[in-house]
């Protein structure tokens, strides 16, 4: 009676040309990896934090501001991204809603491999009090 446990036939990898089994399937034909809206979405509120934190120089919570909300929606490798955040005032709106839509498609990008097709950024509120860019307004 023998202790070892029957031979299974190694299934692709180096060497396993003359095995008599078969390789591994092409890449096309394996399948693909789905990331949900909701984990998207999640990265996403991530990069728009990350990107608030390196406009200011630190955490968004030391502005008094909230953490921003985010939609994403996957279809076919690509995602469309809506980000829902609050800025401090005074600000230049216009040029932090680029920067911020920049780098969220940079990092979701980047992270989940997908292409990012657009970004809406919406400024719920401007927070008084310190400002991203210290020094005065004209």
């Amino acid at each position: 009676m023998s202790t070892q446990p029957p031979s299974r036939p190694h299934r692709g990898g180096p060497g396993s040309e003359g095995t008599g089994t078969s390789a591994l399937p092409s890449p096309a034909l394996r399948g693909a990896t789905l990331i949900p809206d909701t984990v998207v979405a999640r990265i996403a509120v991530r990069a728009a934090y990350e990107a608030l934190t390196r406009q200011g120089g630190e955490p968004p919570v030391r502005f008094g501001l909230g953490t921003p909300r985010t939609t994403a929606t996957v279809h076919d490798g690509s995602v469309r991204l809506g980000v829902s955040l609050e800025l401090p005032y005074p600000v230049d709106i216009a040029r932090a809603g680029g920067e911020i839509r920049h780098y969220m498609a940079e990092r979701v990008s980047h992270l989940t491999g997908l292409r990012v097709d657009g970004i809406t950024v919406s400024v719920q509120r401007l927070v008084a009090g310190r400002s991203l860019r210290r020094g005065r307004v004209e």
